[in-house]
């Protein structure tokens, strides 16, 4: 395989020769590493710049690996955009290559799937009990949206919940989706059954595409470690393609820890039975005994999440617990005595569908009581535990942990599966140096490579930064607010392409919008803002259509923005993008180091928003032909120490210092 990898990448190699590609000596530079790394099964971190093509150096490798070895190859991403990319134009490109070159047409014949939650998949077996028992299940009202469902479902090709629209009701969709022992392959047959026709495509595919969300997910449930196997991260001797790797000790974190709501818990005991709607599973299946001890566990929730949000919460939306004894177990007894009367009301059945759902939500009603359980006794010492407050009408409660390291975590579930798992994206280093992500994910003895961005940037990308806006302080918040808005006038408007405006608070970015809307209005200048109906994809593909416009946006804004052309000829960095660290796991972690000795600004402030800096400027320059404009509207680059750090993330090391004196002749657009 590594022989084959490097006559395709190689220059003058089958990528130019068939697809006409330009040669990248990064992209063969990777493309020999990942080879590597999946034939000796090593881990491999790898980042590479913007451009450099890093999707098909690890997919070509990575599909004629998977296809030698009779393996599978799961390649997870963080942004539904990435996804979409790999699928429509990456993997078509591999198949075009293999195609067209003798030695590997053999592998044109690879397989891909999508790897998607089995709750998002509609059960023809469920839907079919639920349409027989609709009068026992629903009220009146959901009878509409159950046929309009099946209807639905006779014309679906994949039986997925986003493809109907609109959305379908949770509660309907609940009772009919695959996320159920009794969508099995007993009971479900393959050929009219969406999820086992899935499951079927996912045992045959050579390419499994999924998201880090949904991987996590499986990991923290056991994932192939739980199926007995001694290699393989989901499936037994699979490996692991990570891109947009930067993000995955965040969402290690989200993953790694309980989370339980009182929404989920209402929802859980009302599939059993609805007292309002006298509907539910125990409608048929249950008695007077049964029910009434549901009815016992939501008065019993209902006292034990009203006292968060009315004692614990009243004054701010998150509290981290640190002490036992914060609350009574209100629910335990409760949701105990309905354990043992499900499990009993199950042995009362003979072996089928009816048996499979009452054993099943046992088994989920076990492992809430369980993870309540853990939560008020603060079992896991490792992790910080807090409560949340949440929905529209901040009715909903959370019960959260997380693991304040998460290293620990990725080794067992990811790294020590004697596989190969390849880390990837343009910003796994900090100022050059890779190994503080590798002793973030546990990493340490893994192998690392950086190799830069081919694209010219000495000619394509002039950086400004402006010296004179004042230093953000609560004494001079006006002054530095109003500081602000006078040069993003001055910057946005001198700029005839679209300009993409990155903020670090909705505050800011709402007291700008209010300043300049009627500025931007006047001039006739497209001006989108984050917060309002659309998504960000949507406001994405308004700018490109635009072609000039200015959004305004902050958080995710920073990473996965793809705008290619004039319609982006300026990223603003209106503040550098420190996260105050005001969330309990922020604080817990700040803790943690502190009390190993260390500096909590060094080690997980600063790192996290050298990271996020480099993300926000990388949404500019994304093809060989664009240019554009960074301009920095923090004056913290110049005044503090830590300053050079960010500087040296810029992929051009000179700028031009602005101020109100000389930024009309200094300040100079390509377009």
């Amino acid at each position: 395989m590594p022989a084959l990898v490097a006559q395709a990448f190689a220059e003058g190699g089958w990528l130019q020769q068939a697809l006409k590609l330009e040669h990248r000596p990064q992209q063969e530079q990777m493309a020999r590493a990942v080879a590597g790394s999946m034939s000796d099964d090593e881990v491999l971190l790898f980042e590479a710049g913007t451009g450099v093509g890093k999707s098909l150096a690890y997919l070509v490798p990575g599909i004629l690996h998977a296809m030698d070895q009779t393996r599978q190859m799961i390649v997870s991403t963080h942004t539904i955009s990435l996804q979409e990319q790999i699928e429509t134009k990456d993997l078509p490109l591999c198949r075009r290559l293999f195609e067209s070159v003798d030695e590997l047409r053999p592998y044109a014949k690879f397989k891909s799937a999508l790897l998607v939650g089995k709750a998002n998949y509609l059960c023809p077996t469920r839907l079919a009990h639920a349409l027989q028992s609709r009068h026992e299940l629903f009220a009146s009202a959901d009878h509409e949206e159950l046929q309009r469902i099946a209807a639905w479902a006779g014309q679906s090709r994949e039986g997925l919940r986003h493809e109907l629209n609109p959305a379908p009701s949770p509660d309907v969709w609940e009772a009919v989706n695959a996320d159920s022992s009794a969508c099995s392959h007993k009971n479900c047959g393959g050929e009219h059954c969406f999820y086992q026709r899935a499951r079927a495509r996912l045992r045959h595919a050579q390419v499994i595409i999924v998201n880090h969300s949904l991987l996590f997910a499986h990991l923290s449930a056991g994932g192939a470690a739980e199926k007995g196997g001694t290699r393989g991260i989901l499936f037994p001797d699979d490996f692991v393609v990570l891109d947009e790797g930067h993000t995955v000790p965040e969402i290690a974190t989200d993953h790694f820890g309980l989370h339980l709501t009182s929404f989920g818990t209402d929802r859980l005991l009302k599939y059993l039975w609805n007292p309002a709607k006298k509907r539910g599973l125990l409608h048929r299946l249950g008695g007077a005994r049964e029910k009434q001890l549901v009815e016992d566990a939501l008065e019993a929730a209902e006292q034990f999440f009203g006292f968060f949000r009315d004692h614990l919460l009243d004054k701010q939306a998150i509290v981290r617990v640190q002490e036992e004894g914060f609350a009574e177990p209100w629910l335990d007894a409760p949701l105990t005595g309905l354990v043992k009367a499900v499990g009993t009301l199950a042995d009362r059945f003979d072996e089928g569908r009816d048996r499979d759902e009452l054993l099943e939500q046992r088994g989920r009603l076990n492992t809430y009581r369980t993870g309540l359980q853990q939560f008020l006794r603060l079992a896991a010492e490792d992790h910080v535990h807090w409560i949340e407050r949440s929905g529209r009408k901040g009715q909903i409660v959370t019960l959260q942990t997380a693991p304040l390291d998460v290293a620990p975590y990725l080794r067992e579930h990811l790294l020590q599966r004697k596989t190969s798992v390849l880390f990837t994206s343009a910003t796994l280093a900090m100022g050059g140096q890779i190994e503080p992500f590798q002793q973030r994910v546990g990493a340490l003895n893994a192998r690392t490579m950086v190799v830069a961005s081919p694209f010219d940037y000495e000619r394509n990308l002039r950086v400004y930064v402006a010296a004179d806006v004042p230093l953000p302080s609560p004494t001079d918040a006006r002054l530095a607010l109003d500081s602000l808005i006078d040069y993003l006038e001055f910057c946005t408007l001198r700029v005839r392409g679209g300009s993409l405006v990155l903020f670090t608070s909705y505050h800011d970015l709402r007291r700008c919008a209010e300043a300049l809307d009627p500025v931007y209005a006047r001039e006739r200048r497209p001006f989108f803002l984050q917060g309002g109906d659309a998504s960000r994809t949507e406001l994405a593909r308004r700018m490109r259509a635009a072609g000039n416009a200015i959004l305004f946006g902050t958080d995710s804004f920073w990473t996965g923005v793809d705008v290619p052309g004039d319609a982006l000829s300026q990223v603003v960095i209106t503040r550098l993008p420190f996260d105050v660290p005001t969330h309990p796991v922020a604080q817990a972690r700040a803790e943690w180091i502190r009390d190993r000795d260390g500096n909590p600004f060094n080690e997980l402030t600063l790192p996290d928003a050298l990271v996020k800096f480099r993300q926000g400027i990388g949404r500019l320059i994304r093809t060989q032909t664009d240019r554009g404009l960074v301009t920095v509207l923090d004056s913290r680059v110049l005044a503090k120490a830590y300053g050079r750090l960010f500087l040296e993330c810029l992929p051009k090391r000179d700028y031009q210092r602005l101020t109100k004196e000389n930024r009309e002749t200094r300040f100079k657009p390509f377009v």
